[in-house]
């Protein structure tokens, strides 16, 4: 379950957000690149001794190939000053009953002074919202969004398949100026807002943060087994569901690359075809991109026969979406893969968030 080491702190590195990456000399005399979040274990300095989580690095990890600060026990932060509550009266626990359970308060808790904007908000007015599966498209939704409306109020809700604390993406410190605000949702935890779930979170995006286009997507490190319903994205279905609920018009930023090696992800990828075929109850509007390779393009529009029996399949124009993909204020990688290696996958986050600036 858990492999444990400890050791000392020789090097601080890059730090973003909430977020510290250093080099700590394990006890056995291996140097290994670790990650700390001050907000939970306390700010380290070299010379700490520090409790790690190695597993992910034992594994060879992609997105999660860090040891993982657990404790400073030798220089544990100082309590909050409170009385049983956090410091602001919160009391939602996310990442509950896990050693590290943060306290937060949440946007609509009684001592939130958003409290009376959302004690009866029920609606999302027609609010746009863009869902993805991978927390790689973020950026590409919001340079589609931006190609057309460059100071429209964008708000991110940063559902809990992936990574669960914000601080840990570097695309989401690298959006900061781009963004009104992020929620992270469910067991998320770490953005401008905490909710609930997502409904909570989607109306905190329409009444606190005023947004007029959202985008829903989980933190990055998602979950995967290579089977249909085994991935942790398959809940994009969810957020088109719950969009509908609460009177807001969903926007399918479908999974679409002629790059990926594996054959279930070429094309339309299988898990937006579960996603929206099977678990997305209510019509939304999938976008595809006017302009993909010719056999890409007849693939992907067999694909979505059986979708369009349900959801509303449009064709958006591409012109000046490479420019705003290339002047990103972030790195574009999916997979591994940068805009020109899967140029096909970023295009079409890129027109899915710009259809959602169009119906504002």
């Amino acid at each position: 379950m858990v492999r444990w080491r400890s050791g000392t702190v020789t090097t601080l590195r890059r730090h973003w957000g909430g977020a510290v990456e250093l080099d700590v000399r394990q006890s056995d005399g291996v140097v290994v690149r670790a990650l700390a979040y001050p907000e939970l274990v306390g700010t380290p300095e070299p010379g700490d001794r520090v409790l790690l989580n190695v597993g992910a690095l034992v594994m060879g990890l992609g997105t999660g190939g860090y040891a993982l600060v657990v404790a400073l026990p030798d220089r544990l932060p100082a309590d909050p000053p409170d009385n049983g509550h956090t410091r602001d009266g919160g009391h939602l626990v996310k990442a509950r009953y896990t050693p590290l359970q943060p306290i937060v308060l949440g946007v609509d808790e009684e001592a939130s002074p958003h409290r009376a904007a959302l004690a009866d908000a029920d609606g999302l007015d027609g609010l746009p919202v863009v869902t993805a599966d991978l927390h790689s498209a973020l950026p590409a939704i919001v340079a589609g969004i931006r190609a057309d409306a460059p100071g429209i109020r964008i708000a991110y809700l940063m559902t809990d398949g992936g990574a669960l604390p914000a601080w840990f993406s570097r695309t989401l410190h690298g959006l900061r100026t781009e963004l009104a605000g992020t929620v992270t949702v469910g067991q998320a935890f770490g953005g401008d807002l905490e909710a609930t779930n997502l409904h909570s979170g989607l109306l905190a995006a329409r009444h606190v943060l005023d947004a007029e286009v959202a985008i829903v997507a989980q933190g990055p490190g998602n979950l995967g087994t290579g089977t249909r319903w085994g991935f942790s994205g398959v809940a994009v279905g969810d957020a088109v569901n719950a969009v509908a609920v609460l009177g807001g018009h969903p926007v399918g930023s479908l999974r679409i690359s002629g790059a990926d090696p594996r054959p279930r992800h070429r094309g339309l990828s299988h898990h937006s075809v579960t996603a929206y075929g099977r678990v997305a109850l209510a019509p939304a509007d999938l976008v595809l991109p006017t302009e993909l390779p010719p056999d890409l393009a007849a693939e992907v529009e067999a694909a979505l026969v059986p979708l369009a029996e349900r959801h509303r399949v449009l064709r958006v124009a591409v012109d000046g979406l490479d420019e705003a993909l290339r002047a990103t204020p972030v790195p574009l990688s999916t997979m591994g893969r940068g805009l020109d290696a899967d140029h096909a996958y970023f295009l079409t986050a890129a027109a899915a968030g710009r259809h959602a600036a169009s119906l504002r």
